[in-house]
């Protein structure tokens, strides 16, 4: 019996600028999904988009996932960005402080 997972991607490379779009959830046993293929899209681009407007929930795992990237990105010389973040998400990062961490474009402000 094989399940699909809870997090889909779709990459979209422009140049030296590759877009992560991610679809459903990032959760605990699922954060290598993210991490591993956009580890990899660092090393090969100078900025690496991460839209989150599709993802409908996140747990500490997947924000942990978040901040691995964010690391690895200042280890490569890579710009990591935060684009589209749902309500959850913005919750998310302000109840733990780490909104200010990440460089965030376009729409993301959800104001309480």
């Amino acid at each position: 019996m094989s399940t699909q997972p809870c997090l889909t991607l779709t990459i979209e490379e422009h140049g030296d600028t590759a877009i992560v779009l991610c679809h459903g959830k990032l959760l605990a046993g699922e954060t290598d999904l993210l991490h591993v293929p956009v580890a990899k899209l660092m090393a090969t681009h100078k900025r690496v988009i991460l839209d989150l407007g599709q993802l409908n929930q996140m747990d500490s795992m997947g924000l942990g996932a978040l901040v691995r990237l964010y690391v690895s990105s200042k280890t490569k010389g890579c710009t990591f960005e935060l684009r589209n973040l749902g309500a959850k998400v913005n919750e998310l990062l302000i109840v733990t402080k780490l909104l200010p961490v990440f460089s965030i474009i376009g729409e993301h402000r959800t104001w309480m």
